[in-house]
């Protein structure tokens, strides 16, 4: 996984607690002598040891723990991607384009670098069904990066995420609505 996620990882652990908490989840994870920069690509059961971790540590279901963090990367990822999106975009948009302008981009930045594949089909102009495939099984932090979309754009009382399979497998269906 890119370094840059590990980074973001560290911020909003700190944001939400405060550094000890995360020294402290590095030590429980056994990760105290990895230094995450945001220029590396790291092993993927890093990530799963500290949200692991910090699921427990927090007394939440480790998906809960991705749904947040999913939230919480949105601003960043948009900033980091600024110049692939369209501003006119809202969520809808965004979802229907993050495969073609974005994931193909961080695929062809660094050979290490596999975002999950997504499928997203536009059913109506309302409504969007995603297929999320990827062996990290992070589907819960796909869910929480919509939503997080949803905020950004001002719209989170009007879109509707749907989970239709498990947000544990390497396929995850969602629908994604535009409520009015």
């Amino acid at each position: 996984m890119h370094g840059t996620i590990f980074s973001l990882l560290k911020r909003y652990v700190q944001t939400q607690y405060d550094h000890s908490t995360w020294v402290r989840l590095l030590e429980h994870s056994g990760l105290t002598e990895v230094e995450f920069d945001h220029r590396h690509v790291y092993p993927d059961e890093h990530m799963y040891a500290l949200v692991g971790q910090a699921a427990q540590m927090a007394g939440v279901p480790a998906d809960e723990l991705h749904e947040k963090f999913g939230e919480y990367l949105v601003p960043d990822l948009l900033y980091m991607y600024q110049k692939y999106i369209q501003p006119e975009w809202r969520t809808l948009d965004m979802l229907e384009h993050t495969e073609t302008a974005m994931h193909t981009r961080v695929r062809a930045a660094h050979e290490g670098n596999r975002p999950p594949v997504l499928d997203v089909r536009r059913v109506a102009p309302d409504e969007v069904f995603i297929e999320y495939v990827s062996p990290r099984r992070m589907g819960a932090l796909a869910v929480g990066i919509v939503r997080g979309l949803a905020r950004y754009f001002d719209e989170e009382d009007r879109i509707a995420v749907e989970p239709l399979t498990s947000e544990n497998g390497e396929r995850v269906q969602m629908r994604v609505r535009l409520l009015h």
